[in-house]
């Protein structure tokens, strides 16, 4: 097998978003005379979108009456400050630089939404680079569906079983399984304390963006 593209998760993944994201969360408490919570109670939970935040944060969810306005505020605070202090996680320049060098095309998969996504890529100037970057809504379906991780194939012009998916959650390992891509778990990514990578049945798991040269090697 030759693996031809390399699809990353957004959050967690490709970019540490965590100070952001955490940072959006608490000016929403604030504003609505709550205390602020402590980064590290928030950092496992931004791979599980805005719902798994404000649900952190407020005790509440969809169909609450207080939610929507909730979820308003804290995405636009966040929309605002999108790039304040989120970076690439060490060592993903270098990946992505190499992937180039190689003729490995690259590209993101996320269940954030386009509205978001874009101001992000563009911040950290990854656009141009992408070959494909899927939102959560650019597909009728999300992960762990693998409806977006196809459409990302038919950007990169690629067939799924020579792409491999890099993910920090469960539903990003069964997107990529799904969709016939090797997988690989990232573990320096965003992980609640109760998750087990080693059951999410990727290929393997990575502890550094670097690792994912070596199985490229391995499964070419």
């Amino acid at each position: 097998m030759s693996i031809q593209a390399v699809l990353f998760d957004l959050d967690g993944t490709l970019a540490d978003t965590a100070p952001d994201l955490a940072y959006a969360l608490n000016e929403t408490l604030k504003a609505r005379g709550h205390q602020p919570l402590p980064f590290e109670a928030i950092r496992p939970v931004v791979s599980h979108g805005g719902i798994a935040m404000i649900r952190l944060g407020f005790d509440i969810g969809p169909g609450d009456a207080d939610y929507d306005a909730v979820r308003e505020q804290f995405l636009n605070i966040y929309l605002h400050n999108i790039a304040r202090h989120t970076t690439l996680f060490a060592g993903m320049n270098e990946l992505l630089a190499e992937l180039e060098s190689r003729a490995i095309k690259w590209g993101v998969v996320t269940n954030k939404p386009g509205w978001l996504t874009d101001p992000l890529m563009a911040a950290l100037g990854l656009t141009p680079r992408a070959a494909a970057i899927v939102s959560g809504d650019t597909c009728a379906k999300s992960k762990p569906h693998p409806e977006p991780m196809y459409h990302a194939c038919n950007l990169v012009g690629v067939a799924a079983e020579h792409c491999v998916y890099v993910g920090d959650a469960e539903r990003d390992i069964a997107a990529g399984r799904a969709a016939n891509m090797r997988t690989l778990a990232a573990t320096f990514g965003y992980l609640l304390p109760d998750d087990d990578p080693h059951s999410w049945q990727a290929d393997a798991l990575i502890d550094h963006p670097q690792q994912v040269l070596d199985y490229l090697e391995k499964w070419t």
